[in-house]
C-alpha cells in the first residue's frame, strides 16, 4: 500500500497568499490540525492551528511566515508503514504526498490511514480472533502458522502487542473461521498460553473498535 494510493479526494490545500483563517476553516470542516500551503504545485509546508495563532496569523496571509512552516511529506512510492511512523513521530494530521518531480499530488489524512489499516489488516473480514500470551523469546510464527493451518483454519493477519518494559507480548491473530475450539486445543497441546478467544460477532466488533482506539491513541494526534 503506497502513499500515492492513500491520498485524500476531499482535503484541500491553501495558497500562501490566504490568511491564516482560510486554512482554520478547512482544520474545522476535515477536523484536522494541519493543511498544506500549496502555490502552482509546488509544496512549502504545513500550517497548524497552533501555527497560525502563535504567530498571529488569523488575519494575516501565510507568506508572513513561510519560514515557520513544517515541511514535512512524503513521496508517492512510500509504503503505509512508513507514513505510519512519520505521522506519529512528528504528530502531524496530515501528510502531503509530492511526486519525483518535488509536485505536490495531495494529502493523507489519520482517517485515511487508519481506514486503510483496517482494510489492510483483514479486520472487517469473517472469522474469529484468537489472542496468545508468550514471552518474545518463545515467539515462532512458522510454528504457530503450521499448528493453525493443520486445523483447517487460515491465518489472515497478525498483530503483535509488546509489554513496555517487559519480555512479554500478546500475539493476536484474525483467522478465516468463527468455530476455533480444534485450533484452542491444538495450541493448548503446544503449551501456549491462549488468552482469550473472540467468536461471537458483538465480541469482534468489541475487539475491533478497541484496536481502532488504541491505534488512534497510539498516533496521540
Amino acid at each position: 500500500m503506497l502513499a500515492e494510493k492513500l491520498i485524500s479526494d476531499v482535503i484541500t490545500s491553501v495558497k500562501s497568499s490566504e490568511p491564516g483563517k482560510k486554512a482554520l476553516s478547512y482544520m474545522d470542516v476535515y477536523r484536522v490540525s494541519h493543511i498544506p500551503v500549496v502555490d502552482d504545485l509546488k509544496y512549502l509546508g504545513l500550517v497548524s492551528d497552533k501555527l497560525i495563532y502563535d504567530l498571529n496569523l488569523v488575519e494575516e496571509p501565510i507568506s508572513n511566515e513561510l519560514d515557520k512552516l513544517n515541511t514535512t511529506h512524503a513521496h508517492k512510492d512510500q509504503h503505509i508503514f512508513e507514513l505510519a511512523i512519520v505521522m506519529y513521530k512528528l504528530k502531524i494530521s496530515v501528510l502531503p504526498v509530492l511526486d519525483d518531480d518535488h509536485y505536490y499530488l495531495g494529502a493523507i489524512t489519520l482517517y485515511d490511514l487508519a481506514r486503510r489499516f483496517a482494510n489492510l489488516f483483514s479486520l472487517q473480514e469473517m472469522g474469529g480472533v484468537m489472542v496468545l500470551e508468550m514471552n518474545v523469546n518463545d515467539y515462532s510464527i512458522s510454528q504457530i502458522s503450521q499448528i493453525i493451518e493443520s486445523n483447517d483454519v487460515k491465518i489472515l493477519s497478525f498483530f503483535i502487542d509488546r509489554k513496555p518494559g517487559t519480555n512479554n507480548m500478546d500475539v493476536i491473530i484474525k483467522l478465516d473461521k468463527e468455530e476455533l475450539s480444534g485450533v484452542v486445543q491444538a495450541l493448548m497441546r503446544y503449551d501456549y498460553n491462549v488468552k482469550a478467544v473472540y467468536q461471537d460477532r458483538s465480541m469482534l466488533t468489541d475487539l475491533y473498535q478497541d484496536r481502532y482506539d488504541q491505534f488512534m491513541k497510539f498516533m496521540n494526534i
